[in-house]
């Protein structure tokens, strides 16, 4: 199988790549290099740098690969970007979109895997709740917006264009590589920010010096599984959660990283972000059913560490 990895060196999309070729796929990557590194795709993958914005350079990487299949990681991927710069994000998230759905099928690719959000799709999450993928979408961010506006767009292309596709609604993801200088990606904003002795900061869920949002923590390895996975032929799922099913606070998170490190931290404490939900924490039992358990949080925080450790 050919397969074209949209964000292909990016932190998420560079872990599937790596699964892919395990697996025997012949696999390039996609990739404006505005967050994601030539350094993170594996030695002979194929690289197309281009913007998901450019129509014309898009088609022209898919016509000159030709894939059966895409795995569509490209994106703004920050809440707090798309609050300040919606238009930002609907260029990337949904305009970039339609030029590579366009694409696939000007080239008779088979089908699209899409990484949606969990996390934010679903809005606010009740105390005690887990989102289902059968819950009503409440999205409270330009970022949750676009991501649930690209889904839909997909039926659209499935229904009148014959393009097959299936969704991806990820929890928190988190693991190597990530990259610790933007917005997104607290894991490792906090891993580089305690490695250099410098303060971090737990945003308000409601008032500052509460414990933070609650949030479902879910790592990389389990998001490429589950990216190969609805590759395959016997896959029928439209829509699955990645995650965890674990509520855990940003103070918790802290503390599980303190650990790791053999310290003791003591954060500061900041107001409520604009656009983030209090909590959000998903409903997995479609990818327990398919998967098993996920790796804990724990054990994906210390390989983390090990990996962050590991860069000097």
């Amino acid at each position: 199988m050919r397969l074209l990895v949209t964000g292909g060196a990016g932190f998420i999309g560079s872990h599937i790549i790596e699964a892919a070729l395990e697996v025997g796929h012949e696999v390039a990557a996609l990739d404006n290099l505005s967050s994601g590194k030539k350094q993170n795709l594996p030695a002979g993958v194929k690289l197309f740098e281009v913007d998901l914005r450019d129509r014309s350079a898009v088609s022209a990487a898919i016509g000159d690969f030709r894939p059966d299949m895409v795995s569509h990681q490209a994106a703004q991927a920050s809440v707090s970007i798309s609050v300040k710069s919606p238009l930002l994000d609907a260029e990337t998230n949904v305009i970039g979109g339609i030029n590579l759905l366009d694409a696939c099928r000007e080239f008779s690719v088979r089908k699209v895997v899409f990484a949606s959000t969990g996390g934010a799709i679903y809005g606010e999450v009740p105390e005690g709740r887990f989102a289902s993928e059968d819950m009503v979408p409440v999205p409270i961010s330009p970022y949750a917006i676009d991501k649930l506006c690209f889904e839909q767009l997909l039926g659209v292309y499935r229904v009148h264009h014959g393009l097959d596709s299936c969704v991806l609604r990820y929890a928190n993801v988190y693991g190597p590589r990530q990259d610790p200088h933007g917005e997104a990606g607290v894991v490792a904003i906090f891993f580089m920010a305690l490695l250099a002795k410098r303060k971090i900061t737990v945003f308000a869920r409601r008032e500052a010096g509460d414990p933070g949002c609650v949030r479902d923590y879910v790592y990389v390895s389990d998001v490429a599984r589950a990216n190969i996975a609805a590759l395959s032929d016997d896959w029928n799922e439209r829509v699955m959660n990645v995650g965890t099913g674990r509520a855990i606070t940003t103070l918790e998170l802290v503390k599980l990283m303190a650990a790791c490190m053999g310290s003791e931290v003591t954060p500061g404490f900041g107001p409520m972000r604009a656009g983030d939900a209090e909590r959000s924490v998903l409903d997995i039992k479609r990818f327990a059913a398919r998967f098993g358990a996920n790796v804990s949080l724990e054990a994906g925080l210390e390989r983390t560490f090990a990996w962050y450790r590991s860069q000097g």
